[in-house]
């Protein structure tokens, strides 16, 4: 690695408080997508059924709505607290699949059960760690902080799919817990290790008197309003939006699907598979880490087109060696299109609100269950390749009318969103 280059990555890694909770949201996105793996294969397995799996996926999901309430929590007693105890309740919930499944008692309503209970707080976890990274790294380095960051979850998915899928095969999914726990308790004592950054703006602590809830509400209201106030930001929700309703749906919940019924492998493969995107996903974030000057809105709008244009082939494609290199270029246009969307977010919002506009921002993700859901419906009526067809070319429209719509504050160089 040049002289030049090693600096722009490694930057982030000055700062005490980002060398705790990078390796803290690592283990974390670790256990994350080896859990989504081996749940979904499971449900997969035991009951055959591909409308049960995008349920179990879309179960996930469930918190996104109460995203924003998490969110104003973070803002209040702080997000470094509140991701501590986030991990504690992760760690518990995945004790409990540990205990079920190595004593012989687990069976798929459990497994729904838990994971409806874990989908209520995990889908805040993205918005309240980029809320923490933005108090704690300087403006100047957001860029780089967010994607050296992202790789946590890219190398994730890259290592849950790989280990996960073979772990499963060799010993089982009670012993996959086993190391599923172990992952969570130490992410919790890393984040425990991060001092409480300071509090831009002090804000009072959580009501307790008879105006506690009209008091909430305020407050979650502000921060949704806000959110939606500036065009850039407004056109990175839409983003987000559309991107968990049309294209996450074909490379998350469904790829067990995919690997079983459509390339006809086993669990090795489906790793193979998602281990494919992963790479993918992770070069576009280093590389992004590594590259300074770039227009991050412009980058938005082109990246995204690519990421639907790459699913359109994808969908098509029935040789597993040209899948996985598909799936490669779908991950690294996947990975610049949601750094760009968080960085106008974060660039936006004011110190005192990061919190709840990352909550809008993970409340947006429900697009992803109901995009799930009906793509687990359409493919039995027209089959897998009609129904990604159908996605991607809705998604491919949509982004150019939010291109159009938004034009004069995406587009033109002088926008405040292309601002270096």
């Amino acid at each position: 690695m040049s002289a030049t280059i090693r600096p722009s990555t490694l930057a982030p890694f000055r700062i005490r408080n980002y060398r705790f909770q990078w390796p803290s949201d690592l283990l974390t996105s670790w256990a994350f997508e080896v859990e989504t793996l081996v749940l979904g294969w499971y449900i997969l397995v035991e009951t055959g059924s591909v409308l049960l799996l995008t349920v179990l996926a879309s179960l996930q999901f469930v918190g996104t709505l109460v995203a924003p309430v998490f969110g104003m929590i973070g803002d209040r007693i702080g997000h470094r607290d509140l991701l501590v105890m986030m991990r504690l309740a992760y760690t518990a919930l995945s004790s409990i699949i540990m205990v079920l499944a190595l004593t012989g008692h687990l069976t798929p309503l459990t497994v729904m059960i838990i994971v409806t209970i874990t989908g209520l707080i995990r889908p805040s976890d993205l918005g309240v760690r980029g809320a923490l990274l933005a108090d704690i790294m300087p403006p100047e380095q957001l860029v780089g902080a967010i994607s050296v960051a992202r790789t946590t979850q890219d190398s994730a998915r890259i290592v849950g799919a790989l280990t996960g899928a073979g772990l499963f095969a060799a010993l089982g999914i009670g012993y996959v817990y086993v190391a599923i726990v172990c992952l969570y308790i130490a992410a919790a004592l890393l984040m425990l290790c991060l001092s409480r950054p300071e509090r831009t703006i002090v804000t009072t602590e959580l009501p307790a008197n008879s105006h506690a809830i009209s008091r909430l509400v305020g407050d979650l209201k502000e921060g949704i309003v806000y959110a939606w106030s500036g065009p850039g930001m407004r056109a990175a929700l839409c983003v987000a939006f559309l991107a968990n309703l049309t294209a996450f749906p074909l490379t998350n919940g469904l790829m067990p699907y995919v690997a079983r019924d459509i390339f006809h492998t086993d669990q090795t493969g489906l790793g193979y598979l998602s281990a494919s995107f992963a790479v993918g996903s992770l070069i576009g974030s280093i590389t992004l880490s590594v590259v300074s000057g770039v227009r991050i809105a412009r980058l938005l709008i082109i990246a995204t087109i690519a990421w639907y244009a790459m699913l359109l082939v994808f969908v098509e494609i029935r040789t597993m060696p040209v899948a996985m290199a598909c799936l490669v270029l779908t991950g690294i246009a996947q990975s610049m299109s949601m750094i760009a969307a968080a960085v106008i977010l974060m660039k936006a919002a004011s110190a005192h609100l990061r919190g709840r506009v990352m909550g809008v921002r993970m409340m947006v993700i429900y697009g992803l269950p109901i995009g799930l859901l009906a793509a687990g419906s359409l493919i039995d009526v027209i089959g897998f390749s009609a129904t990604g067809s159908l996605y991607a070319i809705s998604g491919i429209l949509a982004m150019l009318a939010i291109a159009i719509r938004w034009r004069a504050d995406l587009w033109p160089i002088h926008a405040p969103a292309n601002a270096r």
